[in-house]
Parts: structure tokens; C-alpha cells; sequence
């Protein structure tokens, strides 16, 4: 790791919170995939169904 100094802190908490949205924004994508997912399912199976 390279010698930060006085920045240090503030570095490694910039890191830590770029980190944290990525990983949030990945989960809420997943999320919202499987819900579209599911819906599209859903709507599929009654078209089915009227045919």
C-alpha cells in the first residue's frame, strides 16, 4: 500500500464509499431484474392462457 500520510483517511474512506454505492447499485439492479423478470413471466403465462 503506498504511504498515504495525512490523506489517509480521507483516501481510504473515498475508496470505501465509492466501493459501498458500487456494490449497492449492483444489488438494486438485481433486484429490479428480478422483478421485471418476474412480471414479464407473469404476463407471458397469461397470454398463455387467453390464447
Amino acid at each position: 500500500m503506498p504511504e498515504l500520510g495525512k490523506y489517509a483517511g480521507a483516501v481510504l474512506s473515498s475508496w470505501a464509499v465509492s466501493v459501498g454505492l458500487l456494490v449497492f447499485l449492483v444489488v438494486v439492479t438485481w433486484i429490479g431484474a428480478r422483478r421485471s423478470r418476474a412480471a414479464l413471466d407473469a404476463a407471458e403465462a397469461r397470454r398463455r392462457e387467453r390464447q
